[in-house]
């Protein structure tokens, strides 16, 4: 990515008043740009949920072959639809791929659920050495919001990331990277990106003054976490140009 590019982009995002982590790298030395490090996370704490569970599956403590009744859970809405379905036992492979693809909200609940906080908490601190991140409350569960309870990614740990995908066994990196390019939401760095022309593994989270994108692709990682949004329409824009890079020395027949 040439300089000019992200220090643009990062500068119009110091200029809005918002607190930003970037972090780029393709080949030699990394990007990496922030002015805070703890960030409310939005739906991107299922990433760090998704290697939690296949931490303790590792354990046989769970098994995503398991049945999950979605029915236990309190409907809750927002993203994805699975409060919709008629079939309302799935096993939790089918529920994690709803997690991360749609980012459905109701399939978050119920890992989280069957995982239990305090548990997911310990292996999110300790096995995973997310020093900065915390589940400390379910999705769209607003009374808890309201007790000052909430999800937090950390920017040196959304780096950390990228080590913990690369590092699952090989069979667990296929799962995860299957369920990451089923992501739906291609609204921010991906946004300026040709259709099918890379393959971006990646977790988008968005709600009110909050926007993050974290991904990779086989050549490059790139993520962008915002807090403190009040003009998303620049914002957005801002995802979209430095996304660009993602593309950058991809020919049209190596995406895949």
């Amino acid at each position: 990515m040439e300089m000019f590019h992200h220090r643009k982009g990062l500068e119009q995002l110091e200029q809005m008043g918002l607190r930003y982590a970037f972090y780029y790298r393709q080949a030699g030395d990394p990007v990496f740009a922030a002015n805070a490090e703890r960030f409310a996370s939005a739906s991107i704490i299922k990433v760090p949920i998704l290697l939690a569970w296949l931490h303790l599956e590792r354990a046989g403590q769970v098994d995503r072959f398991e049945c999950c009744d979605l029915d236990r859970e309190p409907v809750v809405k927002g993203a994805g639809y699975s409060w919709k379905l008629a079939q309302r036992r799935l096993p939790y492979h089918d529920v994690l791929l709803m997690m991360i693809a749609l980012s459905d909200n109701l399939c978050t609940n119920a890992v989280i659920e069957r995982i239990g906080l305090e548990r997911l908490n310990a292996v999110i601190h300790g096995p995973l050495g997310l020093a900065h991140s915390a589940v400390e409350r379910k999705l769209m569960d607003f009374a808890a919001r309201q007790r000052g309870l909430d999800n937090y990614i950390g920017a040196a740990d959304a780096v950390r990331l990228y080590t913990l995908v690369k590092g699952l066994p090989a069979d667990e990196r296929t799962w995860v990277e299957g369920l990451l390019s089923a992501c739906q939401d291609d609204t921010l760095l991906k946004r300026n990106v040709p259709r099918d022309r890379v393959r971006f593994f990646h977790k988008t989270g968005s709600i009110p003054g909050v926007l993050h994108d974290w991904g990779y692709t086989q050549r490059c990682e790139m993520f962008l976490l915002t807090n403190g949004v009040t003009d998303e329409a620049r914002v957005v824009a801002v995802f979209g140009a430095l996304g660009e890079a993602l593309a950058e020395g991809v020919t049209e027949d190596e995406d895949e």
